[in-house]
């Protein structure tokens, strides 16, 4: 407990006296405490969205309203257990994010209060906005281009020319995003910023592959059917890789 805040502590006392697991594992992932949320309790988090007789909106919707706190703490944290349970929990999960008309609304968010309050701020509004992003993607492409398929006989490699110019401005889209965070090396010494960092870098590596993919595949149709798209994502491509090197 050492570390917690006495709010934390009555809040997950209060989940106790009141039998929602869910509820008290949300709590105790998202408290004051300047570190990542617990593996514990994310891992428990993840198992629940496996289970058959859990409500996929009442877990999602418990994580979300974290972000409604005035700390920034609270809020950062809220928002890196909602990318782990992206990037590990159950496919339902990801449906029903990707289905609600706003995931986050925290382009405003600003805690005036604590010593690092207005800095962590700016890296909650560019998390917050990756997020989004992530849960649009998913929303116009009906599938997760981090776990997607890759390879030769991969999603994108297979893709028709049709959909590929579709495909690759929402993969930009969301790579933009990510390549936006742009925390620095002192800022990197913040357990929570180097928390989101890691997920954050898990996520561009599979990204990058997915849409090098889809490029690929684009110069290998017939030049006539390709041609007219091949400068914009030609160099679209090119300045994404020479932005993250």
């Amino acid at each position: 407990m050492s570390g917690q805040s006495f709010t934390d502590r009555i809040a997950a006392a209060q989940h106790s006296m009141t039998g929602s697991a869910i509820s008290k594992a949300v709590c105790k992932a998202t408290t004051h405490e300047v570190s990542g949320p617990k593996k514990k309790h994310l891992d428990y988090l993840i198992h629940c969205t496996n289970e058959l007789n859990v409500s996929i909106p009442h877990l999602a919707d418990t994580v979300l309203e974290r972000t409604a706190s005035n700390s920034w703490i609270v809020v950062f944290k809220a928002l890196i257990t909602t990318h782990h349970l992206m990037m590990y929990g159950n496919e339902r999960l990801m449906q029903y994010l990707a289905s609600r008309n706003t995931l986050f609304n925290l382009n405003n968010f600003l805690d005036k209060a604590a010593l690092q309050g207005y800095n962590m701020s700016t890296f909650i509004r560019r998390y917050s906005r990756y997020l989004n992003e992530k849960a649009m993607s998913y929303r116009l492409a009906a599938v997760d281009f981090t776990k997607m398929k890759r390879g030769a006989d991969g999603v994108m490699r297979t893709m028709n020319t049709e959909k590929l110019i579709k495909t690759l401005p929402v993969i930009q889209n969301q790579l933009d995003a990510l390549l936006d965070f742009q925390p620095n090396s002192n800022e990197l010494t913040n357990g929570i910023i180097n928390t989101a960092f890691m997920l954050l870098f898990k996520d561009s590596i599979r990204l990058f592959a997915a849409y090098n993919e889809g490029v690929i595949n684009m110069l290998d149709k017939k030049k006539n059917v390709c041609f007219s798209h091949y400068s914009i994502f030609f160099f679209s491509f090119c300045f994404l890789y020479v932005t993250w090197n």
